[in-house]
């Protein structure tokens, strides 16, 4: 190595490291917008192949995507108040004492309901309410600015294209071609669960949604927190439906309870998270997205949950990335062992 390379890659390391340390805050945000930019990167292309203009695309791109992020958040921010308003310290009670009514002849769970949900218990979960949503406002606020931060690095991703993407290839040390089938593997991969996420959680939110409105709920409300809640592996759809089936069996009657419980369990979680869901992402992959990719359904779905464990919301994002990165590298590196 030369004299001027090597006071090159020196100063090179040395201004990565700097910007590491300045812009150590927006790396999360940096790398959900660049990930975004690849899961919608034929989408931006078809929209300017269409306007003919790549900035404008990118603007266009970037408006949809604040549309998909905001709306849904500040809607429920907004509606979401007057529900909690409603909520009372005695229909807590009511709730409760119906319930421990219920399992009052099952072993473990009365004495669990004894040790949890006893008139003291109760009333310091109440008192600690004011706290926690404070707590959860302030959450919230730097949730909200991170994913303002996402849609403004998104912008400037998709404003620069084709340029942002070549000189990120050469700096891969692989040669251009492998570099563009790795990126094209992780692409694919973001594109596959992107539009998945997006259309299964519409797809649930939905269908409880139409049973909410059927019981006199307001079922655009439930039907967007229920989407958001799907996007929770396992436990998603539980947290909704299991408060919501208490409420309506102490405020309406045990029948409407029980059908909501149903209904969640069998036709959702069972019938449309189990059966349509993968249904619906085959579709997506192989009817809309025309993709070739080769990566199984279940190391996506355990990639969004370990994403999600490790990185809260944005790890849906991050999870199968990293995941189909690091099954493309390994082909690379394998690949390069064979080769010596």
């Amino acid at each position: 190595m030369s004299k001027t390379t090597l006071m090159i890659t020196a100063l090179f390391l040395l201004a990565l490291v700097g910007a590491y340390s300045v812009y150590k805050p927006f790396l999360l945000s940096m790398s959900v917008a660049f990930l975004l930019a690849l899961a919608t990167f034929n989408l931006t292309k078809t929209i300017n192949l269409r306007i003919g203009s790549p900035h404008l695309s990118a603007v266009i791109t970037t408006i949809l995507l604040s549309i998909l992020l905001f709306a849904p958040i500040i809607y429920l921010a907004t509606t979401g108040v007057e529900y909690i308003s409603e909520l009372d310290s005695a229909g807590i009670h009511a709730s409760v004492d119906r319930f421990r009514d219920v399992v009052k002849d099952i072993g473990f769970l009365d004495k669990l309901t004894e040790q949890y949900l006893n008139e003291e218990k109760i009333t310091e979960y109440i008192k600690n309410s004011a706290h926690f949503i404070t707590t959860a406002s302030s959450v919230g606020f730097g949730f909200m600015k991170n994913m303002l931060f996402v849609v403004v690095f998104y912008f400037f991703i998709n404003y620069y294209g084709n340029r942002f993407f070549d000189s990120l290839l050469k700096l891969l040390p692989v040669s251009t071609q492998k570099g563009e089938w790795m990126m094209q593997e992780v692409s694919a991969t973001m594109e596959v669960v992107f539009y998945s996420i997006i259309v299964t959680a519409i797809f649930e939110g939905l269908l409880f949604g139409i049973m909410m409105a059927a019981f006199g709920f307001n079922g655009l409300f439930w039907g967007v927190i229920y989407g958001f809640a799907s996007l929770i592996p396992v436990v998603g759809g539980i947290i909704v439906w299991g408060p919501v089936a208490l409420y309506a069996w102490t405020k309406i009657d045990a029948q409407t309870a029980v059908i909501i419980v149903s209904y969640s369990v069998i036709v959702i979680s069972i019938i449309a998270d189990t059966f349509v869901k993968p249904y619906i992402i085959k579709l997506i992959k192989e009817e809309f997205l025309k993709s070739t990719l080769q990566i199984n359904s279940i190391i996506i779905f355990f990639s969004i949950l370990a994403g999600m464990s490790t990185y809260g919301f944005w790890g849906m994002i991050l999870g199968p990335a990293i995941t189909s990165f690091l099954i493309a590298i390994t082909k690379v590196y394998l690949e390069f062992q064979e080769g010596n």
